[in-house]
């Protein structure tokens, strides 16, 4: 009787006042808000995301097969995927959505060193996913990603943005990149989310799940204006051209004098310098700070990443070196990335 009379005071207590409803739980609304949100970008989002089913090659000629997500941007059947979801197959497979409908699909264009992939599915009237800016995310933002982890299609999972600015390495055959600004988060990934959407609150698209790389700890390459570019030129295309000049380096700090008088902190130091590459014909040398490229200041790899773009193949870029207490300028000559 007394845990009786427990509950029936607490049931009188919540009543209050004599108004017959429960009093809400402080955080209720806030609980509700979250959820209606996540609930929205469900159901605007959910439509476009497809379970993808490939066929790839094993040992000895096997046939295995592999899973993935893709999202749908285009009515007539585009679709944005990672790379990795369809390398080592024939690039083609089956996409199945929500709504119960299957295609077959094959490969528009896939650049492994951004893992971005465009997929084309014999679909007439797909419903396209609104792609969005991740630049404008903030640590902390409510991101939701949607996709088929371990081959539950559909499956939605919530999280925060836990960091910006991240880098991811990449490799195809000899070629090796930095994937700039990749987004880190606490939603749920699994595999099989590879290739799927990372929207925020208002269901755009802002990134395609990459990589889990542990348990809270999910990867999504952005979509931003360079990675605009690059499905851009999937879609034209079907490949993905760069400048390449042969070195490896990182960031180093520069001498204060030299700090003092280009203004800024950091230039990129030269480790090492592939034999026949334009930097090798160049001039260039191992311990070599390059502090400027056709005009741009650089201070880390990621600035000249961003400086060997389709473009500059087979152009002169004037080249300001540091080395040995003294500045030269040098000239480049891009040649084309073979990846």
């Amino acid at each position: 009787m007394a845990n009786l009379r427990l509950i029936d005071s607490t049931r009188a207590n919540r009543a209050g006042n004599g108004a017959g409803s429960p009093e809400p739980l402080p955080d209720a609304e806030a609980f509700d808000a979250y959820s209606r949100t996540v609930s929205s970008v469900a159901e605007r989002l959910g439509p476009s995301v497809a379970h993808l089913t490939v066929s790839r090659r094993g040992r000895r000629g096997r046939r295995m097969q592999g899973a993935g997500s893709g999202v749908a941007i285009s009515p007539d059947g585009y679709m944005l995927s990672a790379a990795h979801v369809i390398a080592g197959t024939d690039e083609r497979g089956r996409a199945a959505f929500p709504d119960g409908r299957e295609f077959s699909f094959e490969a528009v264009g896939s650049d492994p060193l951004s893992d971005l992939a465009v997929l084309r599915a014999e679909a007439p009237d797909l419903i396209p996913a609104e792609l969005g800016d991740a630049d404008s995310l903030r640590v902390g933002q409510l991101v939701v990603a949607i996709g088929s982890p371990n081959g539950f299609s559909g499956s939605v999972t919530a999280g925060v943005v836990s960091a910006l600015g991240r880098a991811l390495p990449t490799r195809s055959r000899s070629a090796s990149r930095l994937i700039e600004n990749v987004i880190q988060t606490d939603a749920a990934l699994n595999p099989g989310n590879s290739g799927g959407a990372l929207a925020d609150g208002r269901g755009r698209v802002v990134g395609i799940n990459t990589a889990v790389a542990g348990i809270g700890l999910g990867l999504a390459v952005p979509i931003n204006e360079a990675t605009r570019r690059i499905i851009s030129e999937l879609l034209g295309n079907g490949r993905v051209r760069r400048a390449y000049i042969g070195i490896v380096g990182g960031s180093r700090p520069l001498p204060p004098r030299l700090a003092s008088e280009v203004g800024r902190e950091q230039g990129i130091e030269i480790v090492e310098i592939v034999d026949g590459s334009p930097a090798q014909r160049a001039g260039l040398r191992p311990e070599d700070l390059i502090l400027e490229v056709d005009g741009v200041a650089l201070s880390d790899v990621g600035d000249l990443q961003r400086l060997m773009v389709a473009e500059r193949i087979g152009g002169s870029l004037p080249t300001l070196v540091h080395r040995d207490g003294d500045t030269h300028e040098l000239t480049l000559v891009p040649e084309e990335l073979e990846s």
